[in-house]
């Protein structure tokens, strides 16, 4: 056969709510070209599917003079009718896949022809399709027969996505965790095969939107309200414990510890009552002395200019003279510094009086923007839109020299050096006029949209909140305890990767991070109390007297390789010359003696940490969607790099001789 093109290569990444895809490899592999939503419509005759919704209207007739012959259905009085598709409209749609399940298979189909329609690949074009955890064989043989007898493709690659995002980050041991639409899948991989399964059902990035419009009933909150408020930076999941601000719990963990010493060993916030440091005395002749702010008078005039020749002074007649310039020279010093101390006084007022910025999970409540489409006579509804009050009074300008030479505010204003009120009010109408000429940019440039500002209180904390992060954490747990082999199971600790469009709340991976880590993380000393590198299956004594069970492990703790194990990629011949596509590369198996270079025997991990994404790919910033980097590599290694010589795809002629049910033979699927 012979070799594929990087430019002729399709990739189709379903999801249950956006599907990934690209027609081509680039040099550098970047994120999905095209993003489709995962819905299909009922055409008008009501058996076939349609990628957009089908609506009808009235058809305008333009009339130009002419006699409407008789029969037509102008000249009858019936007004024609046309069909127009509508992008924007969610009416009716299908949806084929449910939390990762192919429910709707015709949908399915239609929506696969869809996506090839849109890129319309030549016939010589190889198909990579990232199949969902939770599909079963008959899935993967139905969608093959349907690849091949509809697309003509010439070969055809069906890999699993947890093993794609293992791809990405290049790891062979790993805990995948990928935060879905309405589930959680779990997946443990070791030496690039999957060891262990888990799915958290009616969980995941629609659950957090649901709960926001359950506490947010009483707002009238819809779920296109709930689902901006999710994504945006006021939404928060806080780590376990956390106490939510405004609460007495949030009080009391406020207040200030003067001795972290002291109340570490004692408990107490400090160690004794509290000491006011008072300034140094000032040393005659080193500084001037402190002036009276009362009396506006120096208490003492130190002279630091030096030894005076006072003979010379008295001889030459000029003492008066002599004595009225240096009264002069003081004063004005005097003056310099009192200004100095009334400018650092109201600057220390003006910053006393503006409210301190707490972040955002120390604020009881914070404004949430929400930006509504308008469809229907935008214009009635933009003159809803409040309007700010009247800008402030024109301002004299000033020359930028003048500008400049002010000292600037903490706000990025300058400081008129006036009264502090004053001052801050002034800012605060410099604001409000900023703020209403960026909203009318705003509007001006999306007439369809208008902002809404809701005042949202802690309950934009509890979007993961009725136990999902412990259903999760308690899920990962027993994923990674059903791995066979016992010496993988710590790799598997060491490399969690939480991807997912779920995962783009703001604090979910650090509260999943924490959770984990406070649930079943074991110190290393308490792990190694007795016998460290003991195996598990010899019973060892524990402080109750009683001993390890043994009857749930065999003789040998490595399961034996079987028959029916699909065999990885041998990427020998591209270490050379590709050494960033052979994920093998990452992983030390063996230290320098040859012997395993990492072994464990706990049941309980006494690490537990996220995996390093790559920085090689500078096209990607957040790896959320590193299922679609991971394909990419696979398929760079399948199609082009290796040729068939692996068994990593299905070709057309092995479908014609062994029929849909070859796909179990290939692939990197289980």
């Amino acid at each position: 056969m012979p070799p594929f093109k990087d430019e002729n290569i399709l990739i189709i990444a379903p999801g249950s709510q956006t599907t990934l895809a690209q027609l081509g490899l680039p040099e550098s592999f970047t994120p999905a070209s095209h993003r489709f939503p995962t819905r299909m419509f009922l055409a008008p005759d009501g058996k076939t599917y349609e990628p957009h919704k089908i609506r009808s209207r009235k058809k305008e007739v333009v009339s130009n003079g002419d006699v409407a012959m008789e029969g037509t259905s102008a000249a009858n009085g019936v007004e024609e009718e046309e069909f127009y598709e509508d992008p924007e409209d969610n009416e009716g749609a299908i949806y084929p896949l449910k939390e990762g399940r192919i429910e709707n298979m015709p949908a399915f189909f239609a929506f696969l022809q869809h996506v090839h329609a849109t890129f319309g690949p030549q016939l010589h074009s190889p198909i990579m399709l990232i199949a969902q955890p939770c599909w079963t064989a008959k899935n993967h043989e139905d969608v093959t027969q349907f690849i091949f007898e509809k697309f003509k493709t010439p070969a055809l690659c069906i890999m699993d996505s947890a093993l794609a995002t293992s791809y990405a980050f290049g790891i062979a041991n790993a805990t995948i965790i990928d935060v879905g639409f309405e589930k959680v899948d779990v997946t443990a991989i070791t030496d690039f095969q999957i060891s262990g399964r888990g799915v958290v059902p009616k969980s995941g990035g629609e659950a957090m939107t649901r709960r926001l419009m359950q506490l947010l009933e009483s707002k009238d909150f819809t779920r296109d309200m709930a689902e901006q408020l999710k994504k945006s930076m006021i939404c928060e999941i806080l780590p376990p414990g956390t106490p939510l601000p405004g609460t007495d719990e949030a009080a009391v963990a406020e207040d200030v510890i003067t001795n972290p010493a002291a109340a570490a060993s004692t408990g107490a916030a400090s160690s004794g009552p509290s000491v006011k440091i008072t300034e140094p005395p000032r040393v005659a002749g080193l500084e001037p002395d402190p002036i009276d702010d009362d009396l506006g008078l120096d208490e003492k005039v130190v002279d630091d200019d030096g030894v005076l020749d006072v003979a010379s002074i008295v001889t030459s007649g000029k003492t008066q003279e002599f004595l009225a310039k240096k009264e002069k020279e003081k004063a004005e010093k005097a003056a310099a510094r009192k200004a100095t101390r009334d400018a650092e006084k109201a600057e220390a007022a003006a910053a006393a009086a503006r409210p301190a910025r707490l972040p955002n999970s120390k604020r009881p409540r914070a404004m949430f923007h929400y930006e509504e489409t308008v469809k229907e006579a935008p214009v009635a509804k933009r003159q809803k839109t409040p309007e700010v009050a009247p800008p402030p009074p024109a301002v004299v300008e000033e020359p930028v020299s003048a500008v400049e030479a002010k000292p600037m505010g903490s706000d990025g204003f300058p400081s008129m050096g006036g009264d502090p009120a004053e001052e801050a009010a002034r800012r605060e109408q410099q604001k409000a006029a900023r703020k209403e000429e960026r909203r009318k940019i705003r509007e001006e440039e999306n007439p369809d949209r208008i902002r809404r500002d809701i005042e949202i209180g802690v309950e934009r904390f509890q979007a993961a909140s009725e136990g999902m992060i412990d259903s999760i954490a308690d899920t990962v747990h027993r994923t990674v305890l059903s791995v066979n082999d016992i010496g993988k199971r710590q790799d598997a600790w060491d490399a969690l990767v939480i991807c997912g469009s779920g995962c783009k709340v703001r604090g979910f991976k650090d509260a999943l991070l924490a959770t984990l880590n406070n649930r079943y993380l074991v110190s290393p000393s308490s792990a190694t109390m007795f016998m460290s590198e003991l195996p598990s299956n010899i019973a060892t004594p524990s402080g109750t007297g009683s001993m390890t069970p043994n009857a749930s492990f065999s003789s040998t703790p490595h399961a034996p390789p079987t028959a029916s194990a699909v065999n990885p990629l041998l990427l020998a011949a591209t270490t050379a010359s590709n050494p960033v596509l052979n994920p093998n590369l990452s992983v030390a198996s063996f230290n320098g003696n040859g012997a395993p270079s990492h072994s464990s025997h706990s049941q309980s991990p006494t690490s537990i940490k996220t995996a390093t994404p790559p920085s090689y790919f500078p096209e990607w910033k957040q790896y959320d969607e590193a299922v679609f980097l991971g394909s990419q590599v696979a398929a760079k290694v399948i199609f082009v790099v290796d040729q068939g010589l692996s068994k990593g795809f299905l070709s057309r002629v092995e479908f014609n001789e062994e029929g849909p049910t070859a796909i179990h033979q290939v692939g990197l699927v289980f």
